[in-house]
């Protein structure tokens, strides 16, 4: 599995979690029930990461985003900004550029043409707050 795939299946999960009380691990059945969203160790340990810092996560986001309040986020692009905020703070495996980069692509993917520049532009503060200049800007 690609770790795009991973971060995909992942996000899914994530915004599943975003609109529903259930345990995580009630979430990974109904996922391998529908066979679409596969579940494996690494979407697990990202899932579980993400979910464990959810509201440090949070608390980041909020302070970034200098246009919304975190309840007027959707949901979809708090759970593209938890996973891509945890993989630079908490995975030396993923490449700042990388994150903001493939936060973008999910964005694209499931979210509107608007929701893809707040999503790159709180990535780009965030960046610029670590005093590293991303080299993406969509």
């Amino acid at each position: 599995m690609t770790r795009r795939e991973i971060r995909d299946y992942s996000f899914k999960l994530i915004y599943e979690k975003l609109l529903r009380d259930d345990p995580i691990e009630e979430l990974y059945e109904i996922a391998a029930e529908i066979d679409e969203i596969m579940v494996c160790d690494e979407v697990k340990t990202l899932v579980e990461g993400v979910l464990s810092k959810a509201d440090e996560l949070d608390a980041k986001i909020s302070s970034l985003s200098t246009t919304r309040a975190i309840s007027r986020i959707p949901k979809i692009n708090i759970a593209i900004l938890r996973i891509a905020i945890y993989e630079i703070m908490y995975d030396d495996k993923t490449p700042l550029n990388a994150a903001i980069s493939e936060a973008v692509l999910l964005s694209e993917a499931y979210s509107y043409k608007e929701d893809t520049r707040f999503v790159n532009g709180v990535l780009s503060t965030f960046a610029k707050s670590l005093n590293q200049e991303p080299m993406l800007n969509a």
